[in-house]
């Protein structure tokens, strides 16, 4: 759990012994037991909460759809670009890109009116609105 292995453990459990001491080894026993309670008190409490609150048991939960590894972006991006949804032209209508594109840009024209820009002359300051900042 923590990558401790069994020499490693009897080490830290000897040198626990000797730092505490054979006099309060037993009191500091019992508050590690009833750490290690209320934490699994704690933890069944809070899945009874999920479980009163979202309505769903955790155990019922398919944990690997939502792992974050299993999606890669190179597979996704190749996926979308050989997924073939396109609509297919009909007979009538432009069948190249740059005539679809001369078309939509002649029908923005008709609907939409050039723009007049308004040049301030040269050497004239740009207006300053004290208030605005």
């Amino acid at each position: 759990m923590f990558g401790i292995n069994g020499p490693e453990f009897f080490v830290l459990l000897l040198i626990g012994v000797l730092v505490i001491g054979p006099k309060r080894l037993p009191e500091y026993t019992q508050k590690l037991a009833n750490l290690v309670k209320e934490v699994r008190r704690m933890a069944s409490g809070a899945r009874e909460q999920i479980k009163d609150e979202v309505g769903i048991d955790i155990d019922e939960v398919d944990w690997k759809k939502y792992d974050p590894r299993q999606y890669d972006p190179r597979r996704i991006i190749k996926e979308a670009l050989l997924d073939d949804d396109t609509k297919p032209v009909s007979a009538g209508g432009p069948t190249s890109v740059a005539a679809v594109a001369s078309a939509s840009a002649a029908s923005y024209a008709e609907t939409h009116p050039a723009r007049a820009i308004e040049r301030l002359p040269d050497g004239e300051p740009a207006p300053f609105d004290s208030e605005a900042t």
